[in-house]
């Protein structure tokens, strides 16, 4: 393997999991995610030899990677329908989760679902990735006040539709 193969290697190996999880937050499908990713390392790999000088090869591959699931949003496609309950995959709990943490999970997973594209892409790069209003508005592609209003929207929504989280935010002051 070539050097520059090795490189790319070692950073697709090294990264690859928190761009997953990014991107199923994104995307709300784990298979979607998987694409996403596998589309954005495919584009960090082209330019590998420009971006792996400066340093920025994470910033630049999860910059793509938004910049994809923004584009895929616009496509006209079928709508889709989220069932009543979420069904539990392999794998995706651990031994020491509580039943009440599993729920959390489960309704904070279906409030983020419900939330309108942009507004969940703004609340995955504001709180997830803790990013800057800024960071946010430059990687979407868009004004710093409408990531603030979407900000304001999505939280507005989740609040509505999650009030036990109150009282978690309330009790850890």
């Amino acid at each position: 393997m070539t050097d520059i193969a090795a490189e790319f290697t070692e950073f697709a190996r090294a990264h690859t999991p928190s761009l997953l999880r990014s991107a199923y937050l994104l995307t709300g499908d784990q298979q979607l995610a998987e694409d996403l990713v596998q589309t954005a390392l495919a584009r960090t790999h082209r330019s590998w030899r420009r971006i792996e000088t400066t340093g920025s090869a994470p910033a630049y591959t999860r910059k793509i990677m938004y910049h994809l699931q923004v584009s895929w949003w616009r496509r006209k496609r079928v709508r889709e329908h989220l069932a009543e309950h979420t069904p539990e995959g392999p794998g995706t709990t651990t031994t020491r989760d509580s039943a009440s943490d599993i729920a959390l999970q489960l309704t904070v997973r279906t409030a983020l679902m419900r939330l309108a594209r942009q507004q969940r892409a703004v609340i995955v790069l504001r709180f997830f990735e803790d990013r800057s209003v800024a960071e946010t508005a430059e990687i979407l592609g868009c004004t710093t006040g409408t990531i603030k209003t979407q900000t304001f929207r999505a939280l507005g929504h989740l609040r509505k539709a999650l009030p036990e989280l109150a009282d978690l935010v309330e009790g850890s002051r």
